[in-house]
């Protein structure tokens, strides 16, 4: 296991929901412009705002790396 290991583990899990988030964006895009239910759109903006907290939980964890307790 490299030194990097862990790191580039916390960095992958904060990408993953910024791509689910950059995903129900487009989702609410298309939902916009096709104008399709609202429910869809508020469904991804859901997802959007728990992604959101995901990936603040990672740079959280990201962050205190660097902490010595």
């Amino acid at each position: 296991m490299s030194n990097n290991e862990p790191l580039n583990k916390l960095v992958h899990d904060a990408r993953a929901p910024l791509n689910r988030i950059s995903m129900n964006a487009e989702l609410i895009k298309l939902v916009i412009e096709n104008d399709m239910p609202k429910d869809k759109a508020l469904a991804a903006l859901d997802k959007i705002i728990s992604n959101c907290q995901q990936c603040s939980d990672s740079l959280e964890q990201i962050s205190n790396l660097g902490v010595v307790e």
